[in-house]
């Protein structure tokens, strides 16, 4: 399992996931805030099942190392 996520998709997720956490604790958007939890799992382990199903990365580390 290589890393896949960069440190600015890393930043952005951990604000969402936040975010969205937050809302569902204020009871704005009820229980679907907490699937913020899997932007925060993602970033914290820099690793995206999503991007690999697609092919993607974000990670500059991961692409130089594809080449």
């Amino acid at each position: 399992m290589s890393a896949n996520v960069g440190t600015w998709d890393r930043a952005l997720r951990v604000v969402v996931g936040l975010a969205l956490i937050a809302l569902a604790l204020t009871g704005q958007i009820g229980v679907w805030g907490w699937i913020g939890l899997v932007p925060l799992l993602t970033a914290a382990i820099g690793f995206c099942p999503a991007y690999r199903l697609f092919g993607l990365s974000t990670c500059p580390i991961a692409s130089r190392r594809a080449t």
